[in-house]
């Protein structure tokens, strides 16, 4: 607990330090991921990923449901509130226009992932390649508020947030009734086919103008509500194959970032280590305040992880003590440890540097 208290006593006090919320540290934040992030954009679409009703959002703001996949904030939401900066419109909301969108636009997408076909099963979804097709498409839109010289400056000191790869395995190499995938790859070569297109969407954004760059692993799957329902792994543990499977692809992010910040001199490229940051929390919940971390606070089923949570359901009431909030998203009170540590978090947590130090990058 006195590790977790740190972490979050330190970022408060640089954040508002005398008492006054700190200046934006950052022009604006342009966030690309899944519903790990998604603040409503698949409510405009025909998916069967949509979090637009209750008791999703009981947590948020005016308790109410936004399209966010969690009881309340979501990790960008609470990170945004550590640099200053507002909550991030959903790029498909008919507001998301004008001066709204000055401070930064949110592009995730529940089930979307990097490669087109993730999450096809699910419905309609911005895959990473849209999402950058749709950033395209709001600089043309900022174009009208910001001269071409201000524009490229403005991009210079904007945050680009990545978190995605969840659902290329949830929803794609996880799934060998639905997907063929896992039939062609094992799983080195698939985290190689992601990298290799995760890379030329992260190229694509550079090319556009942005220049620093957050790109988040993915978590601890195994670990998660739904996969525990599987029955794979005895009781108390997680499925360490899915853990094992994941991990490539982190391995494969981290070293990425490596070769993108020799590259690429004029831009920062950092590694966010959410699998072990998310590690931490597991094999030490008690330290963080959980006393439940093994089933979703609103599902049905095993571990509350076979069906996910419900138009109309009761969720538990100990909200705070629990990790997952359905069968695949973490709490908010989890996502203000991950936004922690990533604003302010160690080489473990951000590789080369937080996002504190990002933001002063030049």
């Amino acid at each position: 607990m006195l590790k977790l208290l740190v972490l979050i006593v330190s970022s408060l006090v640089m954040v508002f330090g005398n008492g006054e919320m700190a200046s934006p540290k950052f022009s604006a934040m342009f966030a690309f991921g899944d519903s790990l992030i998604d603040p409503g954009n698949n409510n405009y679409l025909t998916s069967l990923a949509k979090a637009n009703y209750v008791p999703y959002g009981v947590d948020f703001y005016q308790s109410r449901p936004s399209g966010r996949f969690c009881n309340g904030k979501t990790v960008i939401d609470l990170l945004g509130e550590l640099l200053g900066l507002p909550l991030l419109p959903a790029y498909a909301d008919p507001l998301a226009t004008g001066r709204n969108i000055l401070k930064g636009v949110c592009f995730a997408s529940a089930a979307a992932g990097i490669l087109d076909e993730s999450g096809r099963n699910l419905g309609e979804r911005f895959s990473f390649r849209l999402q950058v097709q749709n950033f395209e498409n709001l600089l043309n839109q900022l174009k009208n508020e910001i001269d071409d010289r201000e524009l490229l400056k403005y991009l210079r000191s904007s945050l680009a947030m990545v978190i995605l790869g969840s659902n290329d395995y949830l929803n794609n190499y996880l799934l060998p009734s639905l997907y063929t995938t896992s039939y062609i790859y094992n799983p080195a070569d698939y985290a190689d086919l992601l990298i290799k297109h995760y890379a030329r969407q992260i190229l694509a954004l550079y090319s556009l103008g942005l220049r620093k760059f957050f790109l988040v692993g993915i978590g601890q799957l195994g670990c998660i509500p739904n996969q525990l329902a599987s029955g794979l792994a005895p009781p108390g543990e997680c499925v360490s194959s899915v853990n094992d499977i994941v991990g490539q692809f982190n391995i494969r992010l981290r070293t990425i970032v490596d070769q993108l910040n020799k590259s690429h001199r004029d831009a920062i490229f950092v590694y966010g280590n959410t699998y072990g940051a998310f590690g931490d929390i597991l094999k030490n919940p008690t330290a963080y305040g959980f006393t439940v971390t093994d089933e979703g606070c609103c599902g049905i089923g095993r571990n509350k992880g076979q069906i996910t949570c419900l138009p109309l359901s009761l969720p538990c009431t100990n909200r705070k003590e629990h990790v997952f909030w359905d069968a695949f998203h973490p709490t908010e009170a989890v996502n203000q440890i991950l936004a922690t540590r990533a604003y302010s978090g160690t080489p473990d947590d951000c590789y080369p540097i937080n996002v504190q130090k990002l933001a002063d990058y030049n």
